[in-house]
């Protein structure tokens, strides 16, 4: 089977937050991407894009634009993008209706990467493997679940995304 590249595209969320120590929050300093890539030892092509690092409830019609946009410029048919899980459904909203010929999962984190016991590894790992699985179009891929873009939505009480 051909391995074709994967573009993963960036915006933040709480999958690329880490503790600021000095100011005792969640912050953004830079993506785990590299990271992530290098300990699970993947063997794909990646391409990695830095679109945005930005917490998703500052995400706006213009970020979602520019994830758009990217997509839309990506040579590759596969796409994943990390993304924070509070307006994750919202972007792929916007995703899947504009008809590229493209497979795209979105995913995020509910903790942190850098912070025990954090679901982002998980969440990546299926979306990596999802994206070379699924057929064309727009999906969401967290809790071990994956959904189309358009019967998905974040669970806020219970932490976990359902199908609508």
């Amino acid at each position: 089977m051909e391995q074709k590249p994967i573009r993963v595209i960036v915006t933040g969320g709480t999958f690329d937050k880490h503790y600021d120590e000095l100011r005792g929050e969640l912050t953004f300093k830079e993506s785990h991407l590299p990271e992530i890539l290098r300990l699970t030892r993947v063997t794909v092509p990646v391409q990695i894009e830095l679109n945005q690092l930005i917490d998703s409830l500052q995400m706006q019609d213009a970020n979602r634009q520019s994830v758009l946009e990217a997509c839309r410029r990506a040579s590759e048919e596969r796409i994943i993008v990390t993304h924070g899980t509070d307006t994750m459904a919202e972007t792929a909203r916007l995703l899947g209706p504009a008809g590229m010929e493209k497979t795209i999962v979105l995913t995020g984190a509910m903790v942190p990467y850098k912070i025990q016991g954090s679901d982002a590894l998980f969440n990546f790992g299926t979306a990596f493997s999802a994206v070379q699985l699924l057929p064309r179009g727009v999906y969401i891929v967290m809790n071990g679940r994956v959904f189309p873009w358009d019967r998905v939505r974040k669970n806020r009480e219970l932490g976990v995304f359902e199908g609508d």
